[in-house]
């Protein structure tokens, strides 16, 4: 089994910042790739960001240039760095882990999500 755990929400003005962490623990044989997704009241989820774990990161066009995401390998964690946050960035924020487990099955992963709350 897999588990992700996000945090790092919370409420912030127009303007600021906030860092959502996403860790995997469980019976984790590799890490093919990690993203966030997010989806605001009334909207479809939506892809933020991706990152391989062995090939180069992508984002929406909604984000290029204010958000960062990044990786720590020994723990099995990505970063989703939130700069510039603006009111439309308001949503619930959900981590996405592609894993294969030491039993040989590859399978999409979800965290609960953690929501990320701007005001103008």
């Amino acid at each position: 089994q897999v588990q992700l755990v996000e945090s790092g929400g919370g409420l912030v003005q127009a303007g600021g910042s906030l860092r959502l962490s996403c860790a995997a623990s469980g019976s984790i044989f590799n890490i093919n790739a990690m993203a966030w997704y997010r989806q605001a009241p009334g909207k479809q989820r939506e892809l933020v960001t991706t990152i391989p774990w062995g090939g180069s990161t992508d984002y929406a066009d909604s984000v290029k240039g204010r958000f960062t995401i990044s990786r720590d390998n020994a723990k099995n964690t990505v970063l989703l760095q939130m700069n510039d946050l603006k009111p439309e960035d308001t949503a619930v924020y959900y981590c996405d882990a592609d894993i294969t487990t030491w039993y040989g099955r590859r399978n999409d992963n979800w965290g609960q999500g953690t929501q990320v709350t701007v005001s103008s």
